[in-house]
C-alpha cells in the first residue's frame, strides 16, 4: 500500500429507502465483512438555523466510525447503467453530505455502486440462502461490494477510490 494512504479501518455504506447497509475492513484495508443493518430515518428535520439535523441513522455510522478509528467511509452512489444520475443518486449524496458534516474530519468518498446490489442477490444465491431470507442481509452485502471494490481500487491506484464530499 502507498504511504500515501494512512492506516485505519475503512467503512463501506450502502443507502437505501428503508434500510442502510455498513461494512467494515481491517486497519490494514485488505477486507471487507458486513457489520449491521441500520433503520434508514427518511424525515429529516431542520434545526434553526436551516441545517439539518443528526438523525439516529446518521448518529450510529458516524458512532461506528469513531469505535473502529475509521480513515475514510465510503458511500455508494447508485447510479443508472448509462452512468447518468437520478433520484437515488441525489438522496445518497444527501445522506453523505449529513454524515460528512457528523464525522468530520473523517473524509467521506462517493464511490460507483452500480450493480451491487444485484451482484449481492447473486452471491447470496450462490452460497445456498433463499430468496425470502436475502432482506435482512442484503443492504450488508451491497456494502461489503461498495467497500472492497473501494479497498480494490485504493491498492491498485494507491489512492483514496471515488469521490471526496466536502464536509
Amino acid at each position: 500500500m502507498s504511504d500515501a494512504l494512512p492506516r485505519g479501518a475503512r467503512l463501506g455504506v450502502d443507502v437505501g429507502k428503508a434500510r442502510i447497509g455498513l461494512a467494515g475492513s481491517d486497519p490494514d484495508g485488505l477486507v471487507a465483512t458486513p457489520v449491521e443493518t441500520v433503520a434508514r430515518v427518511l424525515s429529516v428535520p431542520t434545526t434553526t438555523d436551516g441545517i439539518p439535523a443528526v438523525t439516529a441513522d446518521v448518529a450510529r455510522i458516524a458512532a461506528e466510525a469513531a469505535d473502529r478509528s475509521a480513515a475514510v467511509v465510503y458511500v455508494g452512489l447508485p447510479r443508472h447503467l448509462s452512468g447518468n444520475e437520478g433520484a437515488a443518486t441525489a438522496d445518497a449524496r444527501e445522506f453523505a453530505g449529513r454524515l460528512a458534516r457528523e464525522i468530520d474530519p473523517v473524509p467521506v468518498h462517493l464511490v460507483d455502486e452500480r450493480m451491487t446490489t444485484v451482484t449481492a442477490h447473486a452471491q447470496l444465491r450462490s452460497a445456498g440462502r433463499k430468496t425470502v431470507k436475502h432482506r435482512p442481509v442484503i443492504d450488508q452485502a451491497a456494502a461489503v461490494i461498495i467497500l472492497q471494490h473501494a479497498l480494490d481500487a485504493e491498492r491498485a491506484s494507491g489512492t483514496r477510490a471515488g469521490e471526496r464530499l466536502e464536509s
